[in-house]
């Protein structure tokens, strides 16, 4: 991967799927040594998660490629058929027209330009979406001790949303869940953000807290199911990180 590229277009273009695999993969190995590459790789993704929560991931059926394959056959048939030997309906003058004479292509032309004017509003309706997304003031990338390894990157904005972006799948023992702390106050207690579902990363709202400052900590426990019964976190760390101010 070249490094004459700026690291954010570089995580940019693996979040989206457009990067190489092989240059996605040496991106995916930096992150789990550079603390840096993976804020840059998990901020990506997060920026893109609005367009991945819209969908849900539905197999492809058996058939799909047969069935693909008979449709283009069906059309390769179809275009065997001279349409100059058939008559054509013209639909802007609601008339046949003779065998040899071509149909006006107003319609096609209307019709190709509603749908770029449809994508083109999509595409902009998407990207304000993305763009009006709060800036955080922190961000915090949470390492686990035994490995060494990063494992998920905590954004804190000024309003406390926490967003919470996993970098791999986590090895949760059976009947727990993974719950995300943080310690408002250095000499304070450790309060709840809440809980992980379904081992993926999401944003998290809790009232009454003060913004998130510099090297404000933040950490991911294993908890029972429906979370530590004591309100304070009781088990095995998962990974933890100090917060920084992002330039």
């Amino acid at each position: 991967m070249s490094d004459a590229r700026p690291l954010a277009d570089q995580a940019m273009e693996v979040a989206l799927g457009l990067a190489e695999e092989a240059e996605a993969a040496e991106l995916e190995a930096r992150a789990l040594r550079d603390p840096e590459v993976a804020a840059a790789l998990a901020q990506a993704r997060v920026r893109l998660s609005e367009l991945d929560d819209t969908a849900t991931p539905e197999a492809l059926p058996d058939d799909m490629w047969a069935r693909v394959a008979a449709r283009l056959d069906a059309g390769s048939a179809a275009a065997e058929i001279a349409p100059a030997s058939v008559p054509q309906f013209d639909a802007e003058t609601d008339t046949i027209l003779p065998a040899n004479e071509p149909r006006a292509p107003r319609n096609w032309f209307i019709a190709a330009c509603t749908g770029l004017a449809a994508s083109i509003i999509l595409a902009l309706a998407l990207g304000w979406s993305v763009m009006m997304r709060p800036d955080p003031t922190v961000i915090a990338v949470l390492i686990n001790d035994t490995t060494g390894e990063a494992v998920a990157v905590v954004e804190g904005t000024e309003e406390n949303l926490t967003r919470v972006t996993l970098l791999g799948q986590a090895a949760v023992p059976e009947g727990q869940v993974m719950q995300v702390w943080t310690k408002p106050e250095d000499d304070g207690p450790p309060v709840s953000l809440g809980l992980l579902a379904d081992n993926r990363g999401t944003a998290l709202a809790v009232e009454g807290l003060p913004p998130p400052g510099p090297e404000q900590l933040y950490e991911i426990t294993f908890e029972q199911a429906g979370g530590s019964p004591t309100g304070l976190p009781t088990g095995p760390i998962l990974g933890k990180g100090l917060a920084k101010e992002p330039l």
